[in-house]
């Protein structure tokens, strides 16, 4: 049961306070009403901010989204001219309230958009409450590089692992106590939630945070291939109809990558040989060869593992297509961006064979990371 679910159990702290609601077209109870309306029966909603995607979940990926109005009351864009709501945003509120559904990465910017709320309450004083929802991942998983200060964005603001196995909520609280927020910080916790459910365990219906998380399974392969789409070395199935589930470009001979791959023995995974036509995006129309990914068993299953593994066998098999693309980067500073450290993109420039190495990447530090989080753990 969400977090939403449960506060309208007993509403009283809420009833008749004038909200601010940071929430988009993820903000459902069990049976799928929308948290607005929901509140709106019981406070004052007045003011909505919508986070990157908008409020319906409309636009693409880092497109600028302007202000508006919704049922007369006024929306603020978190993902326009300002990211951080402002004072006069918050002029006579008593309450902010967030409630999204995220992905379970840290490469995302609705936890960046909690953070800074959560920062401009503090300094108002004004209370914030965080509905809990369920990692879609699962709990369990925790993999991949950190973050380095460096490369501290809007796209990753926090000191965690890319995959950190943490909810939302659990999240808020870590925020609070670790970056010294100072925010009067309440968390509504689920109900029935276990940390090796994945989304589908939950029994609840899933609506895409964004244009290309279509799938209630689909943010287990976000981080198994997003970073290599901003490579542009492989199409990543966006622009298909399996997005972050297929990797292929037309140089790739499938039946021997999937070969190579399958000889790696990464738990919980089978890479299929794949062929397919992304219809729009990089190699639009073009004949493609790959892999499917295939996870067997998600309780072991590593999606860093998986991507830095192909970016390996990329390198070894197809060496010189491979040093063309990184050659010809765009932006080196958005794929660290995105690992949260330019180690990788060193590791790839330099080692003959990097897949093993990167994947030890930063294994000290999720191991500091994994004793950490257990005070901030809620289930």
């Amino acid at each position: 049961m969400p977090g939403i679910d449960v506060l309208l159990e007993d509403p009283s702290q809420i009833k008749g306070k004038r909200v601010a609601l940071i929430t988009n077209q993820t903000g459902v109870n069990k049976d799928m009403c929308s948290t607005f309306e929901l509140l709106s029966k019981v406070a004052t909603v007045s003011v909505l901010f919508a986070p990157e995607h908008g409020l319906h979940g409309l636009q693409h990926a880092a497109e600028s989204i302007q202000h508006g109005v919704h049922n007369q009351i006024p929306i603020y864009s978190l993902h326009g001219s300002s990211r951080r709501p402002q004072p006069e945003m918050l002029k006579n509120i008593d309450l902010i309230i967030y409630d999204i559904q995220c992905t379970g990465v840290r490469a995302y910017t609705y936890p960046t958009t909690l953070f800074y709320a959560m920062e401009e309450a503090a300094k108002l004083g004004i209370e914030v409450i965080v509905l809990d929802r369920p990692n879609p991942i699962n709990g369990l998983i925790v993999d991949g590089p950190m973050l380095e200060e460096k490369w501290r964005s809007f796209i990753g603001y926090i000191n965690v692992p890319y995959c950190h196995g943490m909810t939302i909520g659990e999240l808020a609280t870590f925020f609070n106590e670790e970056y010294k927020i100072g925010c009067k910080l309440q968390v509504i916790p689920m109900r029935g939630w276990s940390r090796s459910m994945s989304y589908r365990d939950t029994g609840l219906a899933w609506i895409p945070p964004s244009p290309n998380i279509p799938e209630p399974d689909t943010p287990l392969f976000f981080p198994s291939t997003g970073i290599l789409g901003e490579l542009s070395l492989l199409n990543i199935g966006i622009g298909f109809t399996l997005p972050f589930k297929v990797v292929g470009a037309p140089w790739i001979r499938a039946e021997e990558f999937a070969s190579e791959l399958n000889k790696q023995k990464l738990p919980g995974v089978h890479f299929q040989p794949f062929y397919f036509k992304p219809f729009w995006g990089l190699y639009k129309g073009l004949d493609c060869q790959g892999v499917l990914i295939q996870v067997r068993d998600s309780s072991i299953y590593k999606p860093l593992s998986v991507q830095f593994m192909l970016l390996g066998m990329l390198k070894s098999l197809y060496p010189q297509e491979f040093n063309l693309r990184l050659a010809k980067l765009g932006s080196v500073d958005l794929f660290s961006k995105a690992n949260g450290t330019d180690a990788v993109y060193r590791i790839l420039l330099n080692e003959k064979y990097p897949a093993w190495k990167l994947i030890e990447l930063h294994k000290k530090e999720r191991n500091v990371f994994l004793e950490k989080r257990k005070q901030y753990l809620l289930y």
